[in-house]
């Protein structure tokens, strides 16, 4: 298997760490041998190269956990340099046609849907960035007022429809709930929770989308919508880690998906500040992905 050059300096500074590490215990054991009636210098001895050797780990934990942030940041500027590079080279295709050419009134329709969907996509992209750095400073309860996640459920779901122009078999919301369900929250930051984990469904889905959301309440207290895909699935070493900053599943199928790794950063984000939690399902690579965000429900008798 061929290494890349993050994990070479993952084994590099790995490695170092556990030489000098068995450098030092075999420093410990010698003071050891040597001092063993002598029980002050033993003691101070064995303190100072406890603390060495504890030294040694956390400096290499700490290395590693760089060398892998950084890794996560470079990927995180390519993802988004393509994401801001593409639509605007597109932009700038469709305003040179149209001031260099002549063209029919339908082409120039075209043009001018074509760079709104490119204008679309730059919006959201730096939506996307300005929320994770919201998500993660975020604490302040701001605007927050009863909310009917219910009602944004479904908002979102056709809304999607729409915008991807989906059938209704394509992307299928169970039974509404009879009543509202109420969340306490701030209704800007639950719709983008929402969305982003539909709008992961249908980017991971591939060609054929068959979505299935659900929204439940396994007991007056709670609140779960469960977003059920058949697409690119989740290898289980990821499960964990898709949640956070600037993580994407590393798989041939998701490597061609456009993206920058926050979506779900800002849905686990989001959920827990508002005393909620997100997680992920999924029986490996190519069998599909199961999410749930759960909230805590405004329950009025």
């Amino acid at each position: 298997m061929r290494l890349t050059s993050r994990t070479r300096k993952i084994v590099i500074f790995v490695t170092l760490g556990a030489c000098l590490v068995g450098l030092a215990v075999a420093l410990n054991v010698t003071w050891i041998l040597f001092n063993w009636r002598a029980v002050v210098p033993l003691v101070f001895g064995i303190t100072i190269f406890t603390l060495i050797i504890a030294g040694l780990v956390v400096y290499t934990v700490f290395l590693v956990r760089e060398i892998h942030k950084n890794e996560q940041q470079d990927s995180f500027l390519n993802a988004v340099t393509h994401e801001l590079k593409t639509p605007i080279a597109s932009i700038r295709l469709y305003l040179e046609t149209l001031q260099s050419r002549q063209i029919s009134d339908a082409q120039r329709q075209d043009f001018y849907r074509i760079m709104l969907e490119d204008t679309d996509r730059l919006f959201g992209t730096v939506e996307q960035i300005l929320k994770a750095g919201e998500a993660r400073h975020a604490s302040a309860k701001r605007n927050w007022e009863e909310v009917d996640f219910s009602g944004i459920v479904e908002e979102t779901v056709e809304l999607t429809r729409l915008r991807h122009h989906l059938p209704a078999e394509a992307m299928r919301l169970t039974t509404a709930p009879a009543e509202k369900l109420l969340v306490k929250g701030n209704p800007q930051e639950l719709r983008t929770a929402v969305f982003n984990l539909v709008e992961n469904a249908v980017k991971y889905s591939g060609e054929k989308k068959d979505i299935v959301i659900d929204l439940q309440t396994p007991n007056m207290d709670t609140i779960l919508l469960q977003v059920q895909d058949q697409g690119v699935g989740i290898p289980a070493t990821e499960l964990k880690r898709i949640f956070k900053r600037f993580y994407r599943v590393a798989n041939s199928a998701s490597g061609r998906v456009k993206g920058t790794g926050l979506g779900l950063f800002i849905v686990r984000s989001i959920a827990r500040r508002h005393g909620g939690d997100a997680f992920a399902e999924s029986e490996g690579a190519g069998r599909g992905s199961l999410f749930t965000l759960r909230l805590p429900r405004v329950y009025r008798v």
